[in-house]
């Protein structure tokens, strides 16, 4: 008997590290308008093609082809671009603001916007986000009021939920907004149970979960697939694949010789992967889910694939685990100029308006600021009164807190 190889670990590793440029060739890219687009009653077995490529619209001149074109309006295109720019401007106010010590923490979604930009348009009021921390756009979309989201930033007197959530970690049932944690892949079981209620009361409304590619390696998230294939729950499940968790690479996920989309038709999910930074693409493939679950089809799951062109939060520093100027070629490009190059293209818009929109957005989020930095920031130190522990607790107080407060006098 001869003897055997000895065995070993395969442990992946990214196609770039500090020092050497990445090849992107991993990434699988299909050509804009290849992809096609089946009725939204289709089987899911027959989705396997769909999260395998990938869902393009715009191509490389910005020009809008095939068959997943929504064929959106100016208005529309314009409010896109206006929302994505207001964003990306207030992210990088807000990072400012933390190295100024006014706040403690902060999380970008840069290179990320058009996703939960375009995704909110997709959806109805009602239907309930399950975000994780790098979806503030959903908020911006939906035209949510910039005070209120710097004071939640600033932990001040007027933070709407009184400095019990860590910075960025946003809640708002009017906006659709659902509380965020910051345990990982929470919120996949969450939506889809959230979806489950509203089928079983016989509502309209549908949910959306969001989880990052290296979050999908959690239980939860498996849990939450298989729940929503059983039961048919009216919910779309998104995987953000930026490639990168706070410094794992995402082929330690499972990203390595399969998409993360394939694990939805694995699952008994009709499944799609989608160019995340193609704004037309994002909103085609989100209605595309939405009617699929207000027909009673079922879940989608949806993986769009981008970049965290930012670090993972103001306490990292990507450099060390990647090459710095990573982004500058990134193959899908950035989704901020490749609408706005749609939009000329059209001539829905020109490099004049731009400038003019730049200057009013950063206006716009300066004086936000200001408003709120009016209630407090960290490093005065006006914080919510400690009364505030005692409310939205109990419906009626315990005789024990009751006591404590009355000795904290407040």
């Amino acid at each position: 008997m001869s003897q055997s190889q000895p065995l070993s670990l395969h442990v992946p590793e990214p196609t770039g590290r500090p020092g050497c440029k990445t090849d992107f060739s991993y990434l699988d890219i299909h050509a804009a308008g290849s992809t096609p687009r089946p009725p939204v009653d289709v089987h899911y077995q027959e989705t396997a093609e769909l999260a395998a490529g990938m869902i393009r619209v715009l191509d490389d001149d910005g020009n809008a082809v095939g068959p997943w074109d929504p064929g959106l309006d100016r208005d529309t295109l314009r409010f896109g671009l206006r929302t994505m720019m207001k964003t990306r401007i207030f992210d990088a106010r807000m990072v400012i603001a933390q190295r100024q010590k006014k706040l403690s923490f902060y999380m970008t979604c840069l290179g990320e916007e058009a996703i939960g930009t375009a995704h909110a348009l997709a959806l109805r009021d009602g239907d309930m986000c399950f975000p994780t921390y790098r979806q503030q756009s959903l908020l911006m979309a939906r035209e949510y009021p910039l005070v209120d989201m710097v004071c939640q930033l600033l932990s001040n007197e007027a933070d709407p939920l009184k400095g019990r959530q860590l910075p960025v970690m946003y809640s708002e049932k009017a906006k659709g907004f659902f509380t965020i944690s910051g345990n990982l892949a929470t919120q996949i079981p969450q939506a889809v149970g959230w979806a489950m209620a509203s089928a079983i009361k016989g509502d309209t409304k549908i949910a959306s979960g969001w989880i990052g590619d290296g979050a999908t390696a959690e239980s939860d998230f498996h849990t939450g697939l298989t729940f929503a294939h059983v039961y048919q729950a009216p919910v779309i499940l998104n995987v953000v694949n930026n490639q990168w968790a706070i410094s794992t690479f995402q082929a330690i996920a499972g990203g390595e010789s399969v998409s993360f989309a394939s694990r939805g038709v694995g699952a008994g999910i009709a499944s799609l992967r989608v160019d995340g930074n193609d704004f037309l693409a994002v909103y085609a493939a989100s209605c595309w889910a939405a009617e699929r679950a207000r027909s009673n089809l079922g879940p989608t799951l949806i993986e769009w694939v981008t970049y965290r062109a930012g670090p993972h939060s103001t306490s990292d520093d990507p450099s060390r685990y990647r090459p710095a100027d990573e982004w500058t070629y990134f193959p899908l490009g950035d989704p901020i100029g490749r609408l706005r190059r749609h939009l000329i293209a059209k001539g829905w818009w020109s490099d004049a308006e731009h400038d003019a929109l730049q200057a009013e957005l950063e206006a716009e989020v300066v004086a936000a600021q200001k408003e709120a930095e009016r209630h407090g920031t960290l490093i005065d130190g006006r914080v919510p009164s400690a009364a505030s522990m005692f409310e939205d607790v109990y419906k009626d107080m315990p005789e024990h807190l009751r006591r404590q407060r009355q000795q904290l006098g407040v």
